[in-house]
Protein backbone atom coordinates (compact mmCIF):
# COMPACT_ATOMS: atom_id res chain seq x y z
CA UNK A 1 0.00 0.00 0.00
CA UNK A 2 1.43 3.40 -0.89
CA UNK A 3 2.01 6.27 1.12
CA UNK A 4 -0.72 8.51 0.37
CA UNK A 5 -3.05 5.21 0.35
CA UNK A 6 -2.00 4.44 3.83
CA UNK A 7 -2.57 8.49 5.20
CA UNK A 8 -5.97 8.44 3.54
CA UNK A 9 -7.24 5.28 5.11
CA UNK A 10 -5.57 7.07 8.47
CA UNK A 11 -7.93 9.67 7.97
CA UNK A 12 -10.51 8.26 7.31
CA UNK A 13 -10.33 6.04 10.37
CA UNK A 14 -9.78 8.73 12.96
CA UNK A 15 -12.43 11.06 11.63
CA UNK A 16 -14.98 7.73 11.22
CA UNK A 17 -15.97 9.38 8.22
CA UNK A 18 -17.27 7.56 4.53
CA UNK A 19 -16.37 10.67 2.20
CA UNK A 20 -17.75 7.68 -0.79
CA UNK A 21 -21.43 9.34 0.69
CA UNK A 22 -20.32 12.66 -0.98
CA UNK A 23 -22.65 14.17 -3.59
CA UNK A 24 -21.02 17.12 -4.26
CA UNK A 25 -23.79 19.47 -3.34
CA UNK A 26 -21.55 22.05 -1.95
CA UNK A 27 -23.91 22.24 0.87
CA UNK A 28 -21.30 22.60 3.49
CA UNK A 29 -19.17 24.94 1.77
CA UNK A 30 -21.75 26.66 1.39
CA UNK A 31 -22.31 27.07 4.84
CA UNK A 32 -18.41 27.76 5.85
CA UNK A 33 -17.49 30.93 7.24
CA UNK A 34 -13.90 30.48 6.34
CA UNK A 35 -15.24 29.79 2.79
CA UNK A 36 -13.09 32.85 1.15
CA UNK A 37 -10.15 32.42 3.15
CA UNK A 38 -10.01 28.84 1.47
CA UNK A 39 -7.87 27.47 -0.92
CA UNK A 40 -9.43 24.24 -0.73
CA UNK A 41 -13.44 24.08 -0.15
CA UNK A 42 -15.02 22.08 1.92
CA UNK A 43 -16.22 19.90 -0.48
CA UNK A 44 -12.99 19.79 -2.35
CA UNK A 45 -11.60 18.50 0.66
CA UNK A 46 -13.92 15.23 0.74
CA UNK A 47 -12.62 14.51 -2.84
CA UNK A 48 -8.96 14.52 -2.05
CA UNK A 49 -9.27 12.36 0.41
CA UNK A 50 -11.24 10.14 -2.14
CA UNK A 51 -8.66 10.95 -4.55
CA UNK A 52 -5.71 9.84 -2.02
CA UNK A 53 -4.19 13.40 -3.18
CA UNK A 54 -3.14 14.06 0.63
CA UNK A 55 0.33 15.65 0.06
CA UNK A 56 -1.80 18.93 -1.35
CA UNK A 57 -4.01 19.00 1.78
CA UNK A 58 -1.23 18.52 3.76
CA UNK A 59 0.48 22.09 2.18
CA UNK A 60 -2.83 24.17 1.69
CA UNK A 61 -3.89 26.75 3.60
CA UNK A 62 -7.45 25.49 4.32
CA UNK A 63 -6.05 22.54 7.06
CA UNK A 64 -5.27 25.77 9.41
CA UNK A 65 -7.75 28.34 7.88
CA UNK A 66 -10.98 25.90 9.08
CA UNK A 67 -12.31 27.35 12.08
CA UNK A 68 -13.58 23.19 13.42
CA UNK A 69 -17.28 25.38 14.15
CA UNK A 70 -18.23 22.02 12.37
CA UNK A 71 -21.22 24.02 10.44
CA UNK A 72 -20.23 22.07 8.01
CA UNK A 73 -21.06 18.37 9.51
CA UNK A 74 -24.57 19.77 10.69
CA UNK A 75 -25.44 21.08 7.08
CA UNK A 76 -24.24 18.07 5.12
CA UNK A 77 -27.42 15.62 3.87
CA UNK A 78 -25.26 12.95 3.75
CA UNK A 79 -23.71 13.24 7.31
CA UNK A 80 -20.26 12.97 5.57
CA UNK A 81 -18.67 15.43 8.16
CA UNK A 82 -16.21 17.14 5.86
CA UNK A 83 -14.95 18.94 9.21
CA UNK A 84 -13.97 15.95 10.76
CA UNK A 85 -11.98 15.15 7.73
CA UNK A 86 -9.99 18.02 8.09
CA UNK A 87 -9.50 17.61 11.82
CA UNK A 88 -8.33 14.02 11.47
CA UNK A 89 -6.18 15.87 8.53
CA UNK A 90 -4.84 18.41 10.95
CA UNK A 91 -3.68 15.08 13.57
CA UNK A 92 -2.07 13.66 10.92
CA UNK A 93 -0.05 16.24 10.39
CA UNK A 94 0.70 16.49 13.97
CA UNK A 95 1.27 12.83 14.40
CA UNK A 96 3.83 12.87 11.52
CA UNK A 97 5.67 15.36 12.96
CA UNK A 98 6.10 13.74 16.37
CA UNK A 99 3.97 15.16 18.31
CA UNK A 100 0.57 13.66 19.95
CA UNK A 101 -0.97 16.44 21.78
CA UNK A 102 -0.72 20.43 22.03
CA UNK A 103 -0.27 21.61 25.59
CA UNK A 104 -1.06 25.11 27.04
CA UNK A 105 2.10 26.21 26.83
CA UNK A 106 2.76 25.99 23.43
CA UNK A 107 0.13 27.77 22.34
CA UNK A 108 1.96 31.20 22.93
CA UNK A 109 4.35 30.81 19.96
CA UNK A 110 2.03 29.85 17.90
CA UNK A 111 -0.75 32.84 18.12
CA UNK A 112 -1.31 34.82 14.83
CA UNK A 113 -3.12 38.07 15.37
CA UNK A 114 -5.54 36.93 12.29
CA UNK A 115 -6.43 33.94 14.13
CA UNK A 116 -9.99 33.50 15.15
CA UNK A 117 -9.74 32.75 18.95
CA UNK A 118 -12.74 29.92 18.16
CA UNK A 119 -9.88 28.07 15.98
CA UNK A 120 -7.38 28.48 18.99
CA UNK A 121 -10.35 27.30 21.57
CA UNK A 122 -10.94 24.18 19.15
CA UNK A 123 -7.15 23.23 18.39
CA UNK A 124 -6.45 23.38 22.20
CA UNK A 125 -9.54 20.79 23.12
CA UNK A 126 -8.45 18.43 20.45
CA UNK A 127 -4.43 18.27 20.23
CA UNK A 128 -4.52 17.86 24.17
CA UNK A 129 -5.83 14.57 24.33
Amino acid sequence: MNTAKKQAELIKEISGVNPLKCMKCGKCSATCPSFEQMDIKPHQFVSYVVNEDIESLVKSRSLWTCLSCFACVERCPRDVKPGKLIDAARQLVVRQKGQDYLTADEIPELLDPELPQQLLVSAFRRYRR
